[in-house]
């Protein structure tokens, strides 16, 4: 099955930001910054470290594709590194609001 590319998850967490999709936290890791949130189906593991959203580990797409950090950075781009700075602004306050 083919992976999924950061870009394809990089709308998803642009399009959260924006409003246009549904953001929802689904379970927080208390060691290690990590959160699964829920994007209208999508499911993203995304690293923490303090508050600051730092990048996307895991992401899982409701038809069963995948893409992964080793995946991301063996082609130079992890999706949150595609998002502006007031798009990853409002990905941490929407998700601070579930914490």
């Amino acid at each position: 099955m083919p992976t999924l590319h950061s870009r394809e998850v990089y709308q998803q967490l642009r399009d959260a930001a924006l409003g246009v999709r549904s953001l929802q936290l689904v379970q927080q890791h208390q060691l290690d910054g990590q959160l699964w949130v829920d994007i209208d189906g999508w499911q993203l593991l995304l690293d923490f470290e303090g508050n600051r959203l730092h990048h996307c580990e895991h992401c899982r797409h409701p038809d069963g594709r995948e893409g992964s950090l080793d995946t991301w950075q063996r082609y130079g781009t992890n999706p949150v590194s595609l998002l502006s700075t007031w798009e990853m602004a409002q990905i941490e306050r929407l998700l601070a609001q579930d914490r």
